[in-house]
């Protein structure tokens, strides 16, 4: 009787996991399931529906429309992440093992940008690109470069909390070590701090994969060009002016979702990983 009670427990566990897992999965199901839909077929009344006919349309058409939009967005989110993850370790190597005077003050400030929020600074924030650019030979605003670097600046407060939180682990007496033995401070980043930041590398790259690339306010605002709009934007403008093809709709919004999800289904062991290695601790 004793062996049977764990048993149980075991399975009612299993079954509530299933449960919630089912019930996130609802709307991966819509999509999916209104995707594989005609325009004739999609209707709120039969939104859980299966297809009576599944066809691979309303994605064929979605995926024509968005292709380069969904190129826009990894040529947007590859180097906006690239860029903030480095300066991010940087700022946070700095920050928790060079201490300097005014570090206490400077922490909290840049911690500052994180709570900004995005639509009390889109004004300056044009005026800005746009004479910035008229000083460069690439425009900035209205282009993926411009919303590179916007990406880039606002993804510095998250990038530098993570890492410096993460450094903060790593025992100070390795780096008067390396400090004893001549290593300078881009030495000791180099041969002791970034070989053992691969944990906080994974979750920060993670984090600003998924938030770049689902960001929508200041994609719309910064790449006013259509050629130069990421997915996100794009999706938006799916629908017509006139009528809404809900199945390409809802596979376009599928597509969209699709990178990211990816992202987590293959690296989310490793994002746990780097958790539990202490890049979020304090």
């Amino acid at each position: 009787m004793g062996r049977g009670r764990p048993r149980a427990t075991r399975v009612l566990l299993y079954a509530v996991l299933a449960f919630f897992a089912a019930f996130y999965l609802m709307p991966v199901y819509v999509l999916v399931n209104n995707g594989l839909k005609s325009f004739r077929e999609v209707s709120l009344s039969r939104m859980w529906a299966p297809p009576e006919q599944a066809t691979l349309e309303g994605f064929g058409k979605a995926l024509r429309e968005l292709a380069p939009n969904l190129r826009n967005s990894v040529v947007l989110v590859v180097p906006a992440a690239l860029v903030s993850a480095a300066l991010g370790s940087v700022n946070g190597y700095v920050l928790a093992k060079w201490k300097f005077a005014g570090a206490d003050i400077v922490f909290p400030l840049l911690l500052f940008g994180m709570f900004i929020p995005y639509q009390s600074v889109l004004i300056p924030l044009v005026q800005f690109l746009q004479w910035l650019g008229g000083l460069l030979p690439v425009p900035l605003y209205g282009s993926i470069t411009g919303l590179v670097l916007v990406h880039v600046v606002y993804g510095i407060p998250i990038t530098t909390l993570i890492f410096r939180n993460y450094y903060a682990t790593v025992p100070t007496e390795i780096v008067e070590a390396a400090r004893i033995d001549g290593a300078g401070l881009v030495g000791v980043y180099r041969n002791v701090i970034l070989p053992l930041s691969m944990p906080a590398f994974v979750v920060v790259m993670i984090w600003q994969v998924t938030q770049i690339w689902n960001e929508f306010l200041f994609a719309v605002i910064v790449t006013s060009n259509p050629a130069q709009q990421p997915v996100q934007v794009a999706l938006r403008n799916l629908a017509g002016s006139q009528i809404v093809e809900w199945n390409v709709q809802m596979a376009g919004a599928l597509l969209a979702a699709l990178p990211p999800l990816l992202v987590y289904v293959f690296l989310g062991r490793y994002f746990l990983r780097g958790l539990m290695a202490g890049a979020l601790k304090g």
